[in-house]
């Protein structure tokens, strides 16, 4: 495994602290600059004991990456505060929601922003959606939620972005009337009927990776070869990506997986590792992700140097963060992001969970309406 720094923060510690800060650089899944944590001393402790004895053998990198690997996965981007100190974890969530306040509280405030310009939706899946659930094939969409999205797609045009594949996105909302762009924005799909902005049957509109189409189902029959004795993993082939879930794997064989799926990549050059939500994602290295795709929707409908267009933006996972951080640096429209517990993120609002994303949906259909019988 790759080395890798883990080093404790040199900052003088505070008489009685609860926390320990540590900086993580060289990582055996990314190439990136150092990463700061912070969590409860006696975790940190724990965490050290726990590795120590899985790896008596194996002095240093080893045992250290195995941890950090952990950490990684069950939340790579969170805030971390002690579960122990609650005046602390109030106060770190509070700061939290002042910086991306929650978009049913501030929906007024947004809708008066909106007013007189062309909302255009994009959202997640899993997470958005459909809750993160143990099985990625079981993902389902309740009824009423497809029927707000339904709804929402019949006053402004609407697109999905998700990782999955667009014939799997499409299988479990199961509406015509919206935009698809599936594989992380690598296969997106118009509208296959009409509907009330006059589009209709456009089918494929854009595949930037096709010719890597060939490398990930090869890829995918050797990864399902190669995790196969890993109980819990599984490999999913999204058409122009791959994802390897391991959410059901024991924490113990994360980083054998990691190990595995790195050693079949070295022969696949063309092909880069990122990570989301307990899930290892293959894709091909070409310069295209879900902000990429957010650029190229906005184009096909007519909206690419539109002033008066407000792009929304909900998902909930760090591959999201590229369509936040699109919008961020256009300075138009917004992004929510959806999380219970602090994260950094390039999103403006925050929502909850996707019951409060039904809500927001809801809420924003009968604005919709409202002023529509207003004009």
């Amino acid at each position: 495994m790759t080395n890798q720094n883990v080093i404790v923060s040199d900052r003088k510690p505070i008489l009685g602290s609860k926390t320990i800060t540590v900086s993580v650089s060289n990582s055996p899944l990314f190439s990136s600059p150092p990463t700061y944590f912070t969590f409860p001393r006696r975790k940190f402790l724990e965490l050290l004991e726990a590795a120590d004895n899985n790896n008596k053998n194996n002095l240093g990198a080893g045992k250290i990456a195995s941890w950090v690997d952990s950490m990684r996965d069950s939340s790579p981007t969170r805030l971390r505060s002690s579960s122990h100190d609650s005046d602390s974890d109030n106060e770190t969530k509070t700061s939290w929601i002042v910086r991306f306040p929650s978009a049913l509280n501030m929906f007024d405030e947004i809708m008066n922003a909106a007013k007189g310009k062309q909302i255009v939706m994009f959202l997640d899946y899993d997470g958005t959606l459909s809750p993160i659930v143990e099985d990625p094939d079981k993902a389902y969409i309740t009824h009423e939620m497809r029927e707000v999205v339904k709804d929402v797609a019949l006053n402004f045009p609407t697109a999905i972005v998700t990782g999955r594949s667009v014939d799997k996105v499409r299988a479990f909302v199961k509406l015509n009337e919206i935009y698809y762009a599936g594989s992380h924005g690598m296969d997106i799909e118009g509208p296959t009927n009409e509907n009330s902005y006059g589009e209709s049957n456009q089918g494929v509109l854009f595949q930037p990776a096709r010719e890597f189409v060939p490398m990930i189902e090869k890829v995918v029959k050797i990864l399902k070869e190669k995790t196969k004795c890993i109980p819990g993993a599984m490999v999913e082939n999204n058409k122009f990506c791959l994802s390897v879930h391991f959410r059901r794997v024991d924490e113990k064989r994360w980083a054998a997986l990691a190990e595995q799926v790195k050693s079949v990549l070295v022969d696949y050059p063309k092909l880069k590792l990122t990570q989301g939500r307990k899930v290892l994602e293959i894709r091909p290295t070409i310069k295209w992700d879900k902000g990429q795709a957010l650029n190229f929707l906005l184009k096909s409908l007519g909206f690419e140097n539109s002033e008066t267009v407000v792009p929304v933006y909900i998902g909930d996972d760090r591959t999201d963060e590229d369509a936040f951080k699109v919008l961020r640096e256009k300075g138009q429209g917004f992004g929510i992001l959806v999380s219970k517990v602090p994260k950094e993120t390039n999103a403006s609002y925050s929502l909850k969970d996707p019951s409060q994303v039904n809500e927001f949906l809801k809420r924003l259909v009968e604005w919709k309406r409202k002023t529509v019988g207003e004009e």
